[in-house]
């Protein structure tokens, strides 16, 4: 009797389609570009965080600025001292008749005049029209109070500080004060009369606290 032998072979794997090997590398294209994408976003995340981070401590930053200037502007600001010195009082009660004194106010002098009855004649009988800066003694003075003339005792030609408050100083030709530096005469109301000065001495705010006591400023 014939025997028949049986031969045991070695079986290949079949090949895959081209389509499915495509369709894999599809699919692993899409995980990667998904990781991507979800790695992209995680980092869009964390840069957008950061810079919230940074924008509130750069805003934490500024207020705390602010807050540190507001007492230092508080500090620079006048005090109280400082403000009443924008005043000053003097006691006028020794200045007699026809005399004068020199005081300061806000670091510039200021001229105190009790004018004399001839002097105050002198002022009112001047054509006011002739003036180079037209004003009356009046104008100058208060009311019930026309013999006390204040001023700034500076020239209004270069700020010179001009001579006549002082006893024995040069009056000028006008009986009033004169500035040596540039040839400015004044009159016995303070008005420019002659030379480059180009108007009259200034009158400052005042009022008068009491019959002795005058208030400048």
């Amino acid at each position: 009797m014939a025997t028949v032998k049986k031969t045991t072979g070695t079986s290949k794997a079949p090949r895959k389609k081209a389509s499915e090997a495509s369709a894999e590398l599809t699919e692993t294209t899409s995980n990667a570009s998904a990781q991507d994408s979800e790695t992209s976003h995680s980092e869009g995340e964390g840069v957008r965080r950061r810079d919230f981070i940074h924008i509130a401590t750069v805003s934490f930053a500024g207020v705390g600025a602010a807050a540190v200037a507001i007492p230092l502007v508080s500090q620079m600001s006048a005090s109280a001292d400082v403000l009443a010195m924008a005043s000053i009082e003097v006691d006028v009660s020794a200045i007699q008749s026809g005399q004068a004194i020199k005081t300061s106010w806000r670091k510039q002098p200021v001229f105190i005049r009790n004018l004399t009855a001839p002097e105050i004649a002198e002022a009112n009988k001047v054509n006011i029209g002739s003036l180079r800066e037209p004003q009356t003694l009046a104008e100058r003075t208060q009311p019930g109070k026309e013999n006390w003339l204040i001023t700034m005792g500076v020239c209004t030609h270069l700020g010179c500080v001009p001579l006549g408050a002082a006893a024995g100083e040069v009056k000028g030709e006008y009986g009033g004060y004169f500035c040596p530096c540039h040839g400015s005469h004044y009159d016995t109301a303070g008005r420019i009369r002659k030379g480059p000065a180009p108007l009259n001495l200034k009158v400052p705010e005042y009022a008068f606290l009491s019959d002795t006591v005058v208030k400048i400023g």
